[in-house]
Parts: structure tokens; sequence; C-alpha cells
């Protein structure tokens, strides 16, 4: 049943780079060098097996994982699966069409949100410990809806946020003697629950 899986692997097809993007089928396939079963990568990942099942089939649909055969686990058959390689490349020939560039931008951005938000987790805690020393952290949070009507006023309002907010940072950017750095983070996403502003 084992086998042996290529050390690199080079994606042609912008199916499989796109496939590559989604931070959730990246991380399935660093624990698939052996093979796995979705409801063992599904432990590792504290994720559902129906969910790590889902993607496991997109990822075998672009040929990035295959079947390794079936077990028997109690009264269930369970499929296993493993990576064609250990680390994936992308080619310098691979031409990318627009809807393709743009789905892969935005799950890069997204990527981008989840390790965001990772950060501020882990440096808060690192700084409600000082707190807990009796020291003082200033610190400030911001939370705003707006709504947007379609792709081209979308597109138009985060070329907006970012220019006014690069002219808010070299407003008040210094490096002089005395001054404190802090980190500015930003993220814009739709909002997961349109009802959400129903009470408003």
């Amino acid at each position: 049943m084992k086998q042996q899986i290529r050390e690199t692997y080079v994606v042609e097809s912008p199916e499989q780079a796109s496939a590559l993007m989604n931070p959730l089928r990246a991380e399935i396939l660093s624990h698939l060098k052996e093979p796995a079963s979705a409801t063992e990568v599904a432990k590792l990942l504290r994720e559902t097996p129906q969910r790590i099942n889902y993607h496991l089939k997109a990822l075998e649909k672009v040929g990035l994982v295959q079947r390794m055969g079936t077990r028997q686990v109690r009264n269930l058959v369970e499929v296993l699966y493993q990576s064609v390689a250990r680390t994936f490349l992308l080619s310098e020939a691979l031409s990318y069409g627009k809807n393709t560039l743009k789905k892969m931008k935005d799950q890069g951005s997204l990527l981008h949100l989840i390790h965001t938000s990772e950060r501020i987790k882990k440096d808060a805690l690192a700084l409600m410990e000082q707190v807990d020393q009796n020291e003082t952290v200033p610190s400030a949070s911001l939370h705003m809806q707006v709504y947007l009507q379609d792709e081209a006023e979308r597109q138009q309002f985060v070329q907006d946020y970012v220019e006014l907010v690069k002219q808010l940072i070299s407003k008040y950017q210094t490096k002089a003697s005395g001054s404190h750095p802090y980190q500015v983070l930003l993220a814009v996403y739709p909002d997961l629950d349109p009802r959400s502003d129903e009470s408003e």
C-alpha cells in the first residue's frame, strides 16, 4: 500500500495552482506524505471528516492526491489518500486566465487574513501579560460595516481605503528618537451573516 511519492511536482495547470492557493487544501496536502484517510486528517486539523473529504475529492480531481486503497475500520470502509509529491512548484510557463488570476488573488487575500488574525491573537495575548504586570498598553480597534453595490464599487472602495490609510501612515510616520513602533493591521471581507445589522 505504501508508495514512493515524488520529491517535487511542477504544477502546470491553473486548476492545480488554484487548489494550492486554498489554505486548507494546502494544509491537507502537507499531512498526506503517507497514505491517510479523511478521518485521520480531520483529527490532525480539528475539522470534520465530511469537510476534509470534500477537499480531498477536489484535490483528487485536479490530480494533486491519489487514492491508495481502502481500509476496514469497524463497520466502515475508509479510502486512503496520498499526495503526489512532497513539495510543489508553480511552472514559470504557466499562463493564467483573468478569472483564474482573480480567484487566486482572492484566495491569497483570505490566506493573508488567516495569518493576520493569528498574529493579532498571539500579540494580544502577549500584551495582556504585560497588562497583568500593571503595565499600560495603549491600543485601539475599529469595527465598521459598509454596503457596496457591485464589483466595480468594491474595487474602488478597496483602492480608496488603501490610499487613505497610506496617507495617514505617511502623516504620522517618524523614526525620531523616542518614538515607538505600532502595528497597523487592516482587513476587508464580506459579512458572513447579512442579518447582523437587522437590529440597527
